[in-house]
This record gives structure tokens, C-alpha cells and sequence, in this order.
């Protein structure tokens, strides 16, 4: 399971325990369900359910990762853990897509976001365009409600102090125009918000690029978490 490599790689727990913050680590899919086609590539159905609400017949009973992370979650944790009622969120790649999205069309739930080497521009990267119609379909003003870009040009005004985003110049997906920083930088120009857009030199996707810079993103939700 996905929601593993953050645990066991990312080396974010001693930061985490220094800070006295809780990590959840949540998977990308939902699992205990089969469907035909769910597992024929790493980028779409069990290891990629792109943190949305599927709304296409096949997907939609079960593919509503996007509720999960924002109902669900959330009142699991706090029933189970003594919480302050504050949370940020971070993710890499995929997760870092959900990270940006799902804090911006929840603004006034979430402290801090960060990601690392997010998907930043869904509708106009292969990965994204695969997984929209997939789970989405063909009605692309769906598609906006999932795309960091498109959500930022929305906001009203700048819905957080800052955005850390860490990207490796060495990952070939940034190459490969999988990721496009860029875009969601000017997004986030358009409307006066803050990010904080660091590319790292020799650095690619692994978790390496993960692990050497944890720490430091863990300092900084801790910042607006305390």
C-alpha cells in the first residue's frame, strides 16, 4: 500500500514527535474492492484515486477519496485522538495534488499546506488528463474543482500566510512536464498569495528527495500548528 512509503521512508516521525504533532498517513485508494481495470497502471485506480470524487459510473460508488480525506478522516482522528481541532496537510506527487486542492476548497479547515513535487496543473498534464476522464469524464468545468491552478484563480483573496512546495530539478516527471510548479506559482501571483517554490539541485521523485527535507516542512506546519 501507497500510504507504506511515507511511513516507512520518509523519516518524518522523531520531527514529528519533537513537535508534538500527530501524522496521519492515509492511503491513495480504496482498498477491499476490486474493479475490472483497477490495477493495469500505476497511475490510475489502485495506486492513484487523484484525492476526488469519482463521478463516472464505475468508479463513483467507491472512489470518493476526496470525501474520505475531508469527512471521514477527520472525525476518525478526532473520536480517536486527543486533538487541539487545528491540521495542516502535506503530501508528494499525487498527495501533494491533494494536498494543494483539497486545502484550497477547504480554507478554513486546514492551518498549513505544503507538498512535495506535486501535480500542480492536472488538466494540462498526462497524468492528470488520464485520471479526469477516467474518474471524471469529459466535462472539464468537473475537472477544475480538482486542479490546484484553476482552484487558486478562484479564491477571493490569499486563503493562506504561505505555500511550501520542494520540487528536485533531476525528477523526470518536473521534466516531463508532469508537475508544472510553474503554473500554480503564477496562480498564486494572480491572487497575492505567498509561496515559498524551492527547486532542489540533483534531487529527483524517491524518497530520498523525501527524507532530506521532511523535517523542515514538519517545522514549518508546526509553525501555524502550535
Amino acid at each position: 500500500m501507497h500510504n507504506r512509503n511515507f511511513i516507512e521512508k520518509a523519516g518524518a516521525f522523531k520531527a514529528a514527535s519533537d513537535n508534538k504533532l500527530l501524522i496521519v498517513a492515509p492511503d491513495t485508494s480504496p482498498r477491499g474492492v476490486e474493479i475490472e481495470g483497477d490495477s493495469d497502471s500505476y497511475d490510475f485506480g489502485t495506486g492513484a484515486g487523484f484525492y476526488l470524487n469519482a463521478t463516472e459510473a464505475k468508479w463513483a460508488t467507491n472512489y470518493k477519496m476526496y470525501d474520505y480525506i475531508t469527512k471521514e478522516l477527520p472525525a476518525l482522528i478526532n473520536s480517536t485522538f486527543k486533538t487541539t481541532g487545528k491540521a495542516g496537510i502535506f503530501g508528494h506527487s499525487m498527495g501533494g495534488h491533494g494536498a494543494l486542492t483539497i486545502a484550497l476548497k477547504n480554507t478554513g479547515v486546514y492551518s498549513s499546506v505544503s507538498a512535495f513535487a506535486p501535480i500542480c496543473n492536472p488538466m494540462n498534464c498526462p497524468w492528470g488528463n488520464k485520471a479526469f476522464n477516467g474518474y471524471l469524464g469529459g466535462d472539464k468545468g468537473k475537472w477544475e474543482e480538482y486542479d490546484a491552478c484553476e482552484l487558486m484563480k478562484k479564491t477571493s483573496s490569499a486563503p493562506f500566510p504561505d505555500i511550501l512546495i520542494d520540487t528536485g530539478d533531476a525528477d523526470n516527471f518536473y521534466t516531463e512536464k508532469q508537475l508544472l510548479p510553474e503554473n500554480f506559482k503564477e496562480a498564486c501571483n494572480s491572487k497575492g498569495q505567498k509561496v515559498t517554490m524551492r527547486m532542489q539541485p540533483g534531487y529527483d521523485h524517491s524518497y530520498f528527495f523525501i527524507a532530506t527535507f521532511v523535517e523542515e516542512h514538519i517545522a514549518y506546519h508546526a509553525k501555524y500548528l502550535k
